[in-house]
């Protein structure tokens, strides 16, 4: 464990770098769960994740050393377990705004919360929330980027993106983790205070595929419509054919070469 630099309150003050782990998310629900005492905001940052994964188990791939795969301990304990889509809002906001930064056109969050460059993903959130009946316990922020990396597996070629791929030059990954790390504490603070009205529009305002006709594939049919909401639960609104129609995770598909 060490202190370090990161101009924030409290996350990345605490932050333990791995050479190697099975995931960062994994290591954290060690820790907790045997009650070793953690700070909230600390960050687990390791080199290597040799069996990261991202939403609805995918694996997230990516090469030692040139990306940025971290986890970030919150205690949401504020926060109604209703509500815990917000969190998801707040975080990917926080990516998002901590992105553009150093890119200025073109990050978007596809809903629910991969990162986006135009058509392709350079990274994406699983969030693990620790419940204790009703209420929160803690929420475990997993994180990975492709920063440096400028190979992909021939599958990801067309899919996949980085910010060097994006940038044509060396990021420096400590720069970036500290600008995620001070934009994800704003947004979480900006959730503490409960203005959930505009977490809600920035989020949305910032959706690939936002107010844009686009094809998605719903019980095996393929349909055309427009994002124009995220529910506060996270349901994404479409309007199809003039109505309005709510869909969950694993509902909805969205249809382009990059999916």
């Amino acid at each position: 464990m060490q202190n370090n630099t990161f101009s924030t309150l409290f996350v990345g003050q605490n932050l333990i770098k791995l050479l190697e782990v099975d995931s960062t998310n994994n290591f954290v629900k060690h820790l907790v769960s045997n009650s070793e005492p953690l700070t909230e905001g600390t960050v687990i940052m390791a080199d290597h994740q040799f069996a990261g994964r991202g939403q609805q188990s995918n694996v997230w791939h990516t090469e030692p050393g040139l990306n940025l795969t971290f986890s970030i301990y919150l205690k949401p304990n504020f926060l109604p377990i209703t509500k815990q889509f917000l969190l998801n809002m707040a975080i990917s906001i926080g990516i998002r705004k901590a992105l553009q930064v150093f890119i200025k056109e073109g990050i978007k969050v596809k809903w629910p919360n991969d990162i986006y460059h135009g058509d392709r993903k350079m990274g994406g959130v699983l969030i693990e929330n620790i419940l204790a009946g009703s209420t929160y316990k803690a929420s475990i922020i997993g994180i990975g980027l492709n920063v440096n990396q400028s190979v992909f597996a021939p599958e990801l070629q067309n899919r996949a993106t980085s910010m060097k791929g994006i940038l044509q030059e060396d990021v420096n990954l400590f720069q970036v983790l500290a600008e995620i790390c001070s934009n994800i504490e704003k947004q979480y603070l900006r959730l503490k205070s409960g203005n959930y009205k505009d977490l809600i529009a920035d989020y949305v305002s910032g959706l690939y595929k936002f107010d844009t006709l686009s094809s998605y594939r719903q019980n095996g049919e393929i349909i055309e419509g427009r994002i124009i909401e995220v529910t506060e639960a996270g349901m994404l609104v479409l309007l199809v054919d003039g109505e309005k129609k709510e869909y969950n995770f694993k509902e909805i598909a969205f249809l382009n070469h990059t999916t």
